[in-house]
């Protein structure tokens, strides 16, 4: 979500802006509005905009002097200028400013919703600018894997700050929720905290959701108290722009050439986001005492349940193993070896009851891939809830003989999901009884039509949500569900998860 800032003295004009504009679809937020550029450009350095939207005559301040203070505070902050005057004065001042856009009155809604969006992407433009010239981000990542010649090591550690006879240096990877990214904050934001920080960092970019810090501090500060920094950094993130992260940190050092060795700790580390998740901060201490004992799971009950299409059992069981038996104190390799004995066993029924090439259903190497992919518990148990499913799923519908009414049925249901289908209406259009019709269906089917065609919305209703950008809202309509909460609680009831928590770990 971008920041916006309204400024306007009539107080009419400045509440028709603010309402005039869907400001969720176009990803903004109006996080201030003010009466005079005095009044908002204090509200700016207490937070922030990325947008200014500003009347030109104002008392106190006008909003060429507003912008014109605001750029000594935040170059990147783009402007958009209202005026009921159409000076040229204006305007060449407005143009030297960089002004995106400078809007006569009555303010024209498409004409300023194009300028908004222009603004948008200038921004984006901006920021990827930015972060592709912070460093030759290849460079970094063959440097720190100790895979350059000395005399082309020796380029990059020029790049780096001499390390003070009383200091020496942490190096951290920091891991960053890029859902949490794209709604509610930017890398730029990250990048101005870390500035304003009473530490010495130097931040290194390797990948759109990926900080190598360098922490250069006295060499009496002790590696708990810079877990405890980071720790509140995340706190701050957190708080103020809704970005969720999570922070490996190597031992110290007091020569860069141990720096390789720092980044492949740190990275060994990251795997243990899985058992900590997003908002965690750690170092090898954390793991030293880790358990490796291994966790029981009952493959033959597990599997009996499946193949009985006892989709409650199975899920429950899923839940039970990831959620209440898989301690946090555990060893990550406990949980890869745990999660590959299931998908290996989901793998043999599929074998066995031929369903490989079955729709949504993965191949074994796509779960393992995704497995090691999850962030944390939450999007392994999703994994296999999601596989389980789809595996039930099928299996009714490979092992079953339908009669031709309810294979008209279901054929009905695919093609028509979106309509109001019942069974009463069904039996008209098929002169049966609606009592008849409804037994005969839940016998073959193996559940009441009403659940069929519910499974069927939220089967397509879950393709969507993994493999298109459409909103959670336009999902639900698409699928027959004009009430999202409604559509919400049936396919939570289907998958387990709700159809936001899947769309945040579709990446695994």
């Amino acid at each position: 979500m971008k920041k916006v800032m309204l400024v306007e003295d009539e107080d009419l004009i400045l509440q028709g802006i603010r309402y005039i504009i869907d400001w969720e679809e176009l990803s903004m937020e109006v996080v201030a509005m003010a009466h005079n550029g005095k009044e908002a450009l204090e509200l700016f350095k207490k937070n922030p905009a990325d947008i200014v939207i500003t009347d030109v005559e104002m008392p106190c301040m006008n909003g060429l002097g507003l912008l014109k203070e605001i750029r000594k505070v935040n170059s990147r902050t783009r402007g958009i200028i209202l005026s009921g005057y159409d000076e040229f004065e204006y305007a060449r001042t407005a143009l030297r400013l960089d002004v995106e856009e400078y809007i006569l009155k009555p303010i024209n809604e498409d004409l300023l919703k194009e300028a908004l969006i222009r603004a948008s992407s200038h921004l984006d433009e901006m920021d990827r600018k930015r972060a592709g010239n912070m460093e030759d981000k290849i460079g970094w990542m063959r440097f720190l894997k100790g895979k350059l010649a000395r005399e082309e090591e020796a380029k990059f550690y020029q790049m780096l700050p001499v390390i003070g006879e009383n200091e020496k240096v942490y190096a951290a990877i920091m891991k960053i929720d890029t859902d949490t990214l794209e709604e509610s904050g930017s890398m730029m934001d990250i990048l101005l905290e870390l500035q304003k920080s009473h530490k010495k960092i130097k931040p290194i970019y390797l990948s759109p959701d990926t900080l190598f810090l360098l922490m250069y501090v006295p060499v009496n500060i002790s590696d708990q108290e810079v877990l405890e920094y980071y720790g509140d950094f995340q706190d701050d993130l957190e708080s103020g722009f809704g970005i969720m992260s999570f922070f490996t940190v190597s031992t110290a050092i007091k020569e860069y050439d141990k720096l390789p060795q720092c980044y492949k700790t740190a990275s060994r580390l990251q795997r243990y986001r899985m058992l900590e998740g997003y908002g965690s901060c750690i170092n090898e201490a954390h793991i030293k005492d880790r358990k490796s004992k291994d966790v029981v799971i009952d493959e033959t009950i597990l599997r009996k349940m499946i193949l009985k299409k006892d989709k409650e059992g199975a899920l429950s069981y899923i839940e039970d193993l990831f959620i209440n038996n898989l301690e946090s104190e555990v060893d990550v390799e406990v949980l890869f070896q745990m999660s590959l004995k299931i998908a290996m066993m989901l793998q043999d029924i599929k074998m066995e009851y031929k369903l490989i090439q079955s729709g949504n259903l993965r191949n074994l190497s796509e779960i393992i891939e995704k497995i090691y992919q999850a962030d944390d518990l939450l999007g392994v148990k999703t994994i296999f809830i999601s596989e389980i499913v789809e595996i039930i799923h099928y299996l009714h519908t490979e092992d079953s003989q339908y009669t031709p009414v309810v294979k008209q049925i279901m054929a009905e249901v695919q093609k028509n999901y979106k309509e109001d289908m019942n069974l009463k209406t069904l039996s008209y259009k098929y002169h049966m009884n609606a009592s008849y019709l409804g037994q005969i269906f839940q016998k073959e089917a193996g559940c009441s039509f009403a659940q069929y065609l519910s499974n069927t919305k939220n089967a397509i209703a879950k393709d969507l949500i993994l493999n298109t950008n459409m909103k959670i809202n336009d999902i639900a309509k698409e699928v027959g569900y004009p009430d999202t909460s409604y559509f919400y609680r049936k396919f939570k009831q289907c998958y387990g998860v709700s159809p936001a928590s899947l769309r945040t770990m579709k990446k695994y």
